[in-house]
C-alpha cells in the first residue's frame, strides 16, 4: 500500500513543477504529516525531493528526475490500456497517436506484464453508441477535437432550430453520450459555457489565436450538471401517484431516475398499509402512462383525472381480459 503511494507522489511531481503538502495530502488521501514522512523516505532512497520551505513553497523533484514505469503492478497495466474507447478514438483521429503511446507503454513494462495489452483485450471491449441505430461520426470531430486538444478558438456555424447562428467558441471538452458526440466550450461573449451537439455544426474553422484555459473547469462535473438540467427540462408535467412499498423501490427502473430521486425525497411518511404519495414530474400525460404501466398493482394514479381515468379504463380491460374463460 505504501509503495504504491509513494510511487504515485513521484509521478505526481513529475507532472507538475511543484505541490504543496496539502495538494499531496489531498490526492494521496493521506494527512500532511504521512507526506513528510513519505518525502524524506523517497530521499532517503535516492529520489531526489526537495522540500522548499515558506508560503510559497512545496515539494519538487530536482534535476530533471524521471521514474520509468517498473512500478506499476499487473492490475494497474492492464486498467492503463482501457483508458479509452477505441472508436471514439478512431472519430477524432487520435487512434496513431494512442497507438504509438500504448507501444511506448508497453515497451516501458516489466517482460512480467508484456501481456497485460492482451490480457485486457480479451477481457473487456467498450461500445460506446447506442443500440439499433448506426453510429455516424459528425464530419467535423477531427477538427474539433485537434482544436481542443491545442486551445485553439473556433469560428463555428450550427443549426439552431430553423435557423443558422456563427459563433466564436473555446472548446473546452468533448464527451460521446450513448452514440452523440457534444462539445462544452466557452463562449466569449457573455462568459458563459454552453454544450453543442456535433452534429448540427454546419462549419469550423479554427482561429490563429488560442485561448487561455480556466485550469479549474471540471469536465465530467459540468457534464454531469448539464445532463441533469437537460433532463429536468424535459418535466414539463405532473402526476400524484401513491406508491406500494415495492412501488418505492421500483419507481427508479420505470421513470426518468433524476425525477424519481425528486420525487421520493419530496415524499411524506408512509400510510398505515405502507403506501406513500409522491409528486412525479413527467415529460407528458401519454409517457407517464406508459411509464407507470410497468408498476402494475404496485402505483394508483391520483390525479389528474384525465390520467386516473385512463388508468381505470385500462383496469377495466385487464379485468374482462383476464376474467374470460373464452379459449
Amino acid at each position: 500500500m505504501r509503495a504504491a503511494r509513494l510511487i504515485k507522489m513521484v509521478l505526481l511531481l513529475q507532472s507538475r513543477p511543484t505541490m504543496t503538502a496539502s495538494e499531496l495530502a489531498r490526492e494521496l488521501e493521506v494527512s500532511e504529516r504521512t507526506v513528510t514522512r513519505d518525502a524524506q523516505a523517497l530521499s532517503e532512497a535516492g529520489v531526489p525531493v526537495y522540500a522548499e520551505r515558506g508560503r510559497a513553497g512545496g515539494y519538487r523533484l530536482v534535476g530533471g528526475y524521471r521514474t520509468r514505469l517498473t512500478g506499476l503492478g499487473r492490475g494497474e497495466a492492464e486498467a492503463l490500456f482501457l483508458g479509452g474507447v477505441p472508436g471514439a478514438l478512431r472519430e477524432m483521429g487520435l487512434e496513431d497517436v494512442a497507438s504509438a503511446a500504448r507501444l511506448k507503454v508497453s515497451a516501458a513494462l516489466l517482460p512480467s506484464l508484456r501481456d497485460a495489452p492482451r490480457a485486457a483485450a480479451q477481457r473487456f471491449h467498450l461500445d460506446a453508441p447506442a443500440w439499433f441505430r448506426e453510429p455516424e461520426a459528425p464530419a467535423l470531430l477531427p477538427v474539433i477535437a485537434e482544436a481542443v486538444w491545442d486551445d485553439r478558438c473556433v469560428r463555428a456555424r450550427y443549426r439552431r432550430g430553423e435557423e443558422e447562428v456563427e459563433r466564436e467558441l473555446e472548446p473546452y471538452g468533448l464527451v460521446l453520450k450513448a452514440g452523440v458526440w457534444y462539445l462544452c466550450a466557452r463562449v466569449p461573449e457573455g462568459d458563459v459555457f454552453r454544450t453543442y451537439r456535433l452534429d448540427r455544426f454546419l462549419a469550423a474553422e479554427p482561429a490563429q489565436d488560442r485561448f487561455l484555459r480556466d485550469e479549474e473547469f471540471d469536465l465530467p462535473g459540468f457534464w454531469a450538471t448539464q445532463a441533469e438540467r437537460f433532463a429536468r427540462s424535459l418535466l414539463r408535467a405532473e402526476v400524484v401517484v401513491r406508491l406500494s412499498e415495492a412501488g418505492v423501490r421500483r419507481l427508479p427502473y420505470a421513470v426518468d431516475p433524476v425525477a424519481a430521486r425528486d420525487a421520493l425525497a419530496d415524499a411524506g411518511e408512509p400510510d398505515g398499509r405502507g403506501w406513500a404519495t409522491v409528486s412525479l414530474r413527467v415529460e407528458s400525460l401519454e409517457v407517464a402512462h406508459t411509464q407507470l404501466t410497468a408498476l402494475g398493482p404496485e402505483a394508483e394514479v391520483l390525479a389528474p383525472a384525465a390520467l386516473r381515468e385512463w388508468f381505470a379504463a385500462d383496469a377495466l380491460r385487464l379485468a374482462a381480459r383476464y376474467g374470460s374463460r373464452e379459449s
